[in-house]
């Protein structure tokens, strides 16, 4: 488990880990999926809910309203050090509208859920009786069966000059020439399964995991076999100290070489457990003697 790149320090060393056998769901949780959960819990995510002043007590009331993250692609190239010239916080943007309230997601039914935070994921996972994944868990999944390559597919990005995920093509953020075929999230099944049978372990959007987030956590398991790993207690990201986050895994349509490589297999990912945005989904796992 882990990865051996320069840029990926919070996924090395590499080290063994041994795991009880798991189900792992095929794809990942569609809208339409997330739909019959809604209808039957009349749940309400975090994107659909009104901001308190308590939880952000320097916020002027004005911006205290239900929204979520959306991605705009500048109309230039822009530098990469500041990730605000292509994020927006769009208000009435939710699971139900990707882009905002003039979108909708008619179209979109076998598309994967976006928009959902740690917590609304965990609550679907209730329902359905199964849970999230742990991050040991995906890594495992996504590799298919092959041991320490550097997609989910192999060791070459485009084998037979082929795109296997819904990741960005041509100039990050401002131009996308979807040469893959799609600009933001892609129909589950669009891209070839891996070699257990599951489909976008890499791109298309984010999936939470369970663990918590640590940058130094696979320090700790080094010169060892870690036997199913469920993350560590607590949650450091060294780049924002104070914000705790949870295990983010598999990249998005938005990963690209040169801003965010973390479509590599062994690489990680991490987010607020209460954010959301239009490139992060999930899905869920279970226990093999359920």
């Amino acid at each position: 488990m882990g990865c051996n790149d320069p840029a990926f320090t919070d996924a090395q060393p590499i080290h063994k880990v041994r795991l009880s056998g798991f189900w792992l769901d095929k794809t990942t949780v569609t809208n339409e999926q997330f739909d019959k959960f809604v209808k039957e819990t009349n749940y309400i995510t975090v994107a659909e809910r009104t901001p308190q002043q308590k939880d952000f007590p320097n916020a002027k009331t004005e911006n205290l309203v239900a929204g979520s993250l959306v991605f705009k692609a500048p109309e230039h190239p822009v530098p990469l050090g500041n990730h605000y010239q292509w994020w927006q916080y769009v208000q009435g943007a939710n699971w139900r509208h990707p882009e905002g309230p003039d979108s909708n997601i008619k179209d979109r039914m076998n598309h994967p859920v976006v928009h959902v935070a740690w917590q609304d994921t965990a609550a679907y996972a209730k329902w359905a009786h199964k849970r999230l994944p742990t991050e040991a868990e995906f890594e495992y999944a996504a590799r298919g069966g092959l041991n320490q390559k550097t997609f989910s597919w192999g060791d070459q990005l485009k084998p037979n000059d082929k795109w296997q995920a819904n990741i960005w093509q041509g100039h990050f953020p401002s131009h996308n020439t979807q040469e893959d075929g799609y600009f933001s999230t892609s129909p589950i099944g669009s891209f070839p399964a891996n070699g257990f049978g599951l489909y976008d372990m890499t791109g298309n959007v984010w999936q939470w995991c369970s663990d918590w987030y640590r940058a130094d956590y696979y320090k700790t398991l080094r010169n060892r076999i870690t036997v199913n790993p469920q993350g560590p207690d607590d949650s450091f990201d060294p780049k924002e100290p104070r914000v705790a986050k949870r295990v983010q895994r598999g990249g998005s349509f938005l990963c690209s070489d040169q801003y965010c490589a973390r479509y590599l297999v062994g690489a990680r990912g991490k987010g607020e457990p209460d954010s959301s945005s239009c490139h992060v989904g999930f899905r869920c796992a279970q226990d093999k003697n359920l």
